[in-house]
């Protein structure tokens, strides 16, 4: 049994402190008898002790020119619990940024973490290392923290300030408040305090409020470490506590609030609440928790303050919250709507929203401009052009940008006049009056009040017409390949052999991906390569996560990939960077002295194969890799099969890529027909 006091690390975080791949570490551990001795885990997944790892690198000059923090994470890892590793890297940026101990109870390993990250912070960078462990926690827990990503949080300060009207003499003395109401671990506040020096030459004053006490004590440690944009800039006043249920910042009043409330929240305080003062649209439905936060917002604005949540789309269209809607447009509250592509923020699968709310300056009228801005950001950058590797920011934000009229100093003037002149904003933005959206529905999703101008509309149409011909010129030449196949001379009692004996033959090695809780992340960092899950082949196949190589199985260029199970069961040639890949999905690497990976990839892709080797209990069953059947040829004449299957390969890609332009093509033509923009017969 491992002491507690003892350090864990696996082969994987080996190779990344010694600054090698995972196969050196093995190979480190066949050749020395010295290497240290498994304390836990299995011989496959085997559990070392730091101590002992950094000593015998030490010793036998391994321990490579790795930076030091990335020794510090093991020690936060083990503590093993999200809450107790978030407690103690709060406790050591306390310490860096000067505070005491607040008397966290952490045992042994907690204390020498802690104490190992001031010491390495006092000697280098204190808010280096501090931002370099709290990346690391919410990469370690990805799944269970939600976070704004910084370009998307830079882009929400920027409405916030297009939408704001600031007096040039408040009796803050130039100060602008800032609050997030539901403020995490500070991403929208630490954008703010960047963005608001910069547009308007002012300091800013963070105000924060987080009803989870972990992410509460971070964000507050992360703020305070971030560097002072002048004298004046006051310190970050962050507070534990439920902001709808119990605001413990009642009272207060911002210039800017920033927030990504929690959504889909059934048990919010609806049946305390009904009588509160903060909703002067009305009372939200228990199933509208995120209007709830709207009107929590806009109750802590200042006259002329701005307000920006990113909310999900179903927020826009339920027919429970079209009463509260309605009195946000009629009032003025609500300027615009900007939908966002998926994959900006979790859930990735969604299209979520980005809402600008503005509170009536004194003295202005209190309806508004009578129109809503309404922005489809994810028609203008659709899924397939954002899944490689996550939406283009500096596209998206440029955009959006030169939609409202932000300038590049930070200028709103989008703020009086309206849409910016981007050559895109006529087709992918309108301003629509308010009296055309308050109908049955109050529907505010902006896909369906924007359609795109005829001209936009006519240079799409040509290029798919240019992208069918090519299409059909393809399969036109891959037919005529394929219909060389002669159906009468092929030999059917040809013997076969499996997979699992090809395996134990050596011909083949096989790696099976696994769970990556640990290795994905919503942004892509450097050291990262895109994952492919099985739920990414259900949706359209391109990558949504990222993983590090030395945690993952990875897939190279010329590997076969496999996926085991019934109702997306297939077989291709990988021919592209490399990826890791998820549970379900197997990499097949070939011996091209005795198999031939397309042979190999085709043979396994047939359809009989998987009835063979499938254990038929459902379209979800799993496919066992280890009994499927190849052929069992000579080299040669796998290589003759090779080009017929990659013309078959070829055949397909292009039959479903046709297949996609196509459907694309017949909604544009058929909108264009059903708005009289087109004639025919005549």
């Amino acid at each position: 049994m491992t002491s507690p006091s003892v350090v864990p690390v696996t082969l994987a975080e080996i190779a990344r402190l010694a600054g090698v791949g995972r196969a050196a570490v093995s190979n480190w551990r066949r050749r020395h008898s010295t290497f240290p001795t498994r304390i836990g885990g299995t011989d496959v997944s085997p559990y070392f002790s730091l101590a002992d790892v950094e000593k015998w690198l030490r010793d036998n000059r391994k321990l490579g020119k790795v930076a030091s923090r990335e020794w510090l994470w093991p020690r936060f890892d083990a503590l093993g619990d999200r809450d107790k590793s978030g407690r103690a890297i709060a406790l050591a940026g306390r310490l860096l940024a000067g505070g005491e101990d607040s008397g966290i109870g952490l045992d042994g390993v907690g204390s020498d973490a802690v104490r190992a990250a001031v010491e390495l912070g006092r000697r280098e960078d204190r808010s280096g290392v501090f931002t370099f462990l709290l990346q690391r926690w919410l990469d370690r827990y990805v799944r269970q923290i939600a976070i704004t990503p910084e370009p998307l949080a830079d882009l929400m300060a920027d409405l916030a300030l297009w939408v704001c009207e600031l007096a040039a003499d408040d009796a803050d003395k130039g100060i602008v408040t800032v609050l997030d109401p539901a403020c995490g671990t500070g991403h929208l506040l630490a954008s703010a305090a960047t963005a608001v020096p910069a547009a308007l030459n002012r300091p800013a004053a963070l105000v924060g409020c987080d009803i989870d006490p972990v992410l509460f004590a971070l964000c507050e440690v992360r703020l305070t470490l971030l560097p002072r944009s002048g004298s004046m800039s006051p310190k970050p006043v962050i507070t534990p506590g439920d902001s709808l249920r119990s605001d413990p910042l009642i009272g207060a009043q911002a210039d800017l609030v920033l927030c990504n409330p929690p959504s889909n929240e059934r048990d919010w305080g609806y049946e305390h609440l009904a009588a509160d003062i903060r909703w002067v649209h009305g009372t939200p439905p228990r199933t509208e928790p995120e209007l709830a936060w709207v009107q929590h917002c806009l109750a802590r604005l200042r006259p002329g303050g701005g307000a920006v949540l990113l909310l999900p789309p179903a927020v826009a269209a339920r027919k429970a919250g079209r009463r509260l809607r309605g009195s946000l447009l009629r009032t003025g509250a609500l300027r615009a709507v900007v939908a966002l592509p998926p994959g900006t923020a979790a859930p990735h699968s969604l299209s979520l929203h980005v809402w600008v709310l503005r509170r009536p300056a004194v003295g202005e009228t209190p309806t508004g401009p009578g129109e809503l801005l309404l922005v489809d950001a994810a028609a203008r950058f659709p899924r397939s052009e954002a899944r490689e590797d996550g939406p283009e920011w500096s596209e998206l934000r440029a955009f959006v940008r030169s939609v409202v009229g932000v300038t590049d100093d930070g200028a709103a003037e989008g703020a009086k006049n309206g849409r910016g002149g981007d050559a895109d904003a006529a087709t992918w933005a309108a301003t629509v009056p308010i009296i055309d959206l308050l109908d049955d529905e109050v529907d505010l999703t902006p896909g369906r009040h924007i359609t795109a101008s005829p001209g936009d509309a006519g240079a799409r149409v040509t290029d798919s017409w240019s992208e069918v011909g090519a299409l059909l010129e393809g399969l036109q030449a891959e037919k005529a390949c394929l219909t060389a196949l002669d159906f009468t001379s092929g030999t059917a009692d040809q013997p076969n052999t499996t997979v699992g004996e090809l395996l134990r033959a050596g011909a083949l090695t096989l790696r099976s991906g696994r769970h990556q809780s640990e290795a994905v992340v919503s942004e892509p960092p450097h050291d990262r390569i895109p994952l492919l899950s099985l739920s990414d082949l259900l949706l359209d196949g391109s990558p949504s996560g990222w993983a590090h190589p030395d945690d993952a199985v990875v897939v190279e260029a010329g590997d076969v990939v496999v996926v085991g199970i019934a109702r997306e069961f297939s077989a291709w040639v990988h021919e592209g960077p490399p990826i890791a890949v998820g549970p379900q999905i197997h990499a097949l690497r070939a011996d091209p002295h005795v198999l031939d990976r397309w042979f190999l990839a085709g043979s396994l892709k047939a359809p009989a194969n998987a009835r063979h080797a499938g254990t038929h209990a459902s379209s979800s069953s799993r496919i066992d890799v280890r009994r499927l059947q190849v052929r069992r040829l000579t080299l040669a004449e796998q290589q003759r099969y090779s080009e017929a299957f990659r013309h078959l390969a070829a055949f397909e890609r292009l039959a479903d890529r046709l297949g996609t332009v196509a459907r694309k093509l017949g909604q544009d033509l058929g909108d264009e027909l059903a708005a009289g923009r087109l004639a025919y017969g005549e």
